[in-house]
């Protein structure tokens, strides 16, 4: 009987899984992947910035242009790994970067499935995974 139930178990587990697959799933690291593009766990999409440097260390979106651009800010525990890396921004803040790039959000996007920031100043672009 336990056998039963158990595989009974699996296969409701396998299901579920597989309706879930292909919405919102999570690489190793802080964000999602959403319709092909990386967003935070709000599910709002996430954008790099052409001026940044993969690999520096550091955004150059700071002050008002982070009003508009805020940062995906990293949350106290997180650790980086895979292809995710933390710059710490001019202020002391840390924030997460993908393959070297700085994420950030765009503030005119209204709800998850936005992606209003996308060519902005022909500098803004979604992240892709």
């Amino acid at each position: 009987m336990n056998i039963v139930k158990t595989s009974a178990a699996l296969v409701l587990s396998a299901s579920l899984l597989a309706a879930c697959g292909g919405y919102g799933t999570q690489p190793a690291g802080p964000a999602m992947i959403s319709d092909g593009i990386l967003t935070g766990n709000n599910g709002m999409a996430l954008y790099t910035f052409d001026k940044d440097s993969a690999g520096s260390g550091k955004s150059v979106c700071n002050g008002p242009c982070a009003t508009n651009w805020p940062p995906l800010f990293v949350t106290e525990g997180a650790s980086a790994g895979s292809d995710y890396s933390v710059v710490v921004r001019d202020d002391g803040m840390k924030q997460w970067a993908y393959k070297g790039k700085p994420l950030y959000y765009w503030i005119k996007d209204q709800k998850p499935g936005d992606r209003t920031g996308d060519g902005v100043n022909n500098a803004w672009r979604v992240a892709k995974p």
